[in-house]
């Protein structure tokens, strides 16, 4: 299928508010964003069962690496970007249960807890890390995504993001 098809498929039946507006581009970064954090997540799946790390999930997986050498609370997953499901509660103490986190209560406020990973959670940690080194490894040799357009790209996708959180903010 085209973009042409795929944009006139997406914007089936919906109308814009914007005279003229297309939003067939519009909706077509919206479902590559969303594809490609599931492909992703299918990547770090993939790379577990070859790994045989069974025990966690690509969601888990990913918190791990995001997390990295910090000591966070909860909250901060997500006002930090590092985590953004619904389950996160369920998630760490996963994670604490399975000997990939520390877990504290906050000395200030004793409801906040505070979570960094233990040498386990590193070493899940380094195995993503030399996964996305060897994809950026690939890219980069291929020539098919070269550093520039990753920059250019990313550019567009802050942009987006901070529209969003704009939206988000504006409406309270």
């Amino acid at each position: 299928m085209n973009v042409q098809a795929a944009r006139a498929g997406a914007t089936a039946g919906i109308e814009s508010t914007a005279p003229g507006a297309d939003l067939g581009p519009y909706l077509e970064q919206l479902a590559l964003i969303e594809r490609l954090h599931r492909l992703l997540l299918d990547v770090i799946k993939d790379e577990f069962e070859r790994l045989g790390i069974l025990e966690i999930n690509a969601v888990q997986g990913l918190l791990l690496f995001n997390i990295g050498e910090n000591e966070v609370t909860a909250g901060e997953l997500k006002s930090r970007g590092y985590y953004q499901g619904s389950n996160v509660s369920y998630n760490l103490k996963k994670l604490v249960d399975l000997g990939y986190m520390h877990h504290q209560r906050c000395a200030i406020d004793r409801r906040a807890v505070r979570v960094r990973l233990t040498p386990a959670g590193r070493e899940v940690r380094a195995h993503l890390a030399g996964l996305f080194g060897r994809h950026a490894g690939v890219l980069d040799d291929r020539a098919a995504i070269t550093p520039a357009t990753l920059l250019e790209t990313n550019t567009t996708l802050r942009r987006l993001e901070r529209f969003w959180m704009d939206q988000i903010r504006y409406i309270y």
